[in-house]
C-alpha cells in the first residue's frame, strides 16, 4: 500500500501549514534597526511571535481576486528585460512595463515607479542580507508613511496637489529565475484583518526614522500564496490606499518557509517594484 507523506497530503489539500512570524501586541511601539545599532543605544525588543497557519493556494480564486477587495491579484505578462541586475535596463524598460500594468489594473490616471528591490537568498553580495526575503508579517506603509512617501518623492506643490486626490501604493512582484518553490510569498485577505491588528513600527535608519505596519496575530486572518509562481505571472499587492470607502487599504504579506519544499530546490530570486498610482 502506498504511503502519502504529510508534504504531499497538504499539497493535495490545496494548502500548506507553515509558521509565520507575527508581532506580539502590547508594550511600547516596536522598532527595528535597519543598520548596525550604534554603541550605547539600548536594544528595542521586536516582539516576534510565531504562529502556525494554513496558507491556501490562490490559484482556484484567480478570476475573483481584486486589489480593492482582497488587496491582491495576479496578472500575466512577459518582460522584455534581459538582465534584472542592470539598473539602467530596469529604468529604461521595466519601469514602463510596471507603470503601464498598474494603470491598466487600477484605472489610475498615472503611475510612478519609485523603487525596485531584487531579492535573493544567499550569494556573495555584501547587501545580500539587506535584500533577502522578509520573514515577518508586515505592510510597507502606514497611515502616516503612505502620504509621507508622496511628499518625499514629489516637489512640494505637486505633492500637496496629489494628496488632495485619491492615491495608492502598489507592490509589483515577480520571479526572475523560474517558478517560485523555495521561500514563496504569503499574503492575507485584507477583509480578514481587524484595525486593531495593525501595529505601527519604527524603522530606524541613519539620520531618519520610517514607519511600517507589523501585524498582531488574529485567527481570522486567511492566508494565500501562488504555488509555483512563474516568471510570466505577476503579483500585485496593495500596500496603501488613501480611499476610506471600504476598499482594501493595506495588505499583510511575508515570505515563508514552505514545508513542502524538497531539499536541493533552487533558491528563489525575485524583483518587487513599488508604484505610486494617482487618480
Amino acid at each position: 500500500m502506498n504511503q502519502i507523506s504529510p508534504r504531499d497530503a497538504t499539497r493535495a489539500a490545496n494548502y500548506v501549514l507553515a509558521q509565520l512570524n507575527y508581532t506580539r501586541a502590547g508594550g511600547g511601539k516596536p522598532a527595528v534597526y535597519m543598520y548596525e545599532r550604534p554603541a550605547g543605544v539600548p536594544p528595542i525588543e521586536e516582539r516576534n511571535e510565531p504562529h502556525q497557519v494554513a496558507i491556501h493556494s490562490a490559484r482556484p480564486l484567480i478570476e475573483t481576486l481584486s486589489l480593492d477587495l482582497q488587496g491582491f491579484e495576479l496578472a500575466h505578462g512577459v518582460s522584455a528585460v534581459r538582465d534584472f541586475d542592470d539598473e539602467a535596463e530596469l529604468k529604461r524598460i521595466y519601469d514602463r512595463e510596471v507603470a503601464d500594468l498598474v494603470v491598466a489594473k487600477t484605472g489610475a490616471r498615472r503611475a510612478l515607479v519609485f523603487d525596485h528591490t531584487v531579492r535573493r537568498i544567499g550569494g556573495d553580495d555584501s547587501s545580500a542580507a539587506r535584500r533577502a526575503p522578509v520573514h515577518v508579517v508586515h505592510n510597507d506603509y502606514t497611515n502616516w508613511s503612505g502620504p509621507q512617501r508622496v511628499r518625499d518623492l514629489l516637489p512640494e506643490k505637486d505633492a500637496e496637489r496629489a494628496l488632495k486626490r485619491r492615491f495608492a501604493i502598489v507592490n509589483v512582484w515577480r520571479s526572475i529565475n523560474g517558478p517560485v518553490v523555495d521561500t514563496p510569498l504569503a499574503f492575507a485577505d485584507a477583509r480578514t484583518v481587524d484595525a486593531a491588528d495593525w501595529l505601527a513600527t519604527d524603522l530606524k535608519y541613519p539620520g531618519r526614522t520610517g514607519e511600517v505596519y507589523r501585524v498582531a496575530f488574529n485567527p481570522e486572518h486567511r492566508w494565500f500564496y501562488v504555488p509555483n509562481l512563474r516568471e510570466d505571472e505577476i503579483l500585485l499587492l496593495k500596500t496603501f490606499d488613501s480611499a476610506k470607502d471600504g476598499r482594501a487599504r493595506y495588505m499583510p504579506h511575508t515570505a515563508f518557509a514552505d514545508p513542502a519544499t524538497r531539499p536541493g530546490t533552487e533558491k528563489r530570486a525575485s524583483i518587487e517594484s513599488r508604484v505610486l498610482a494617482f487618480w
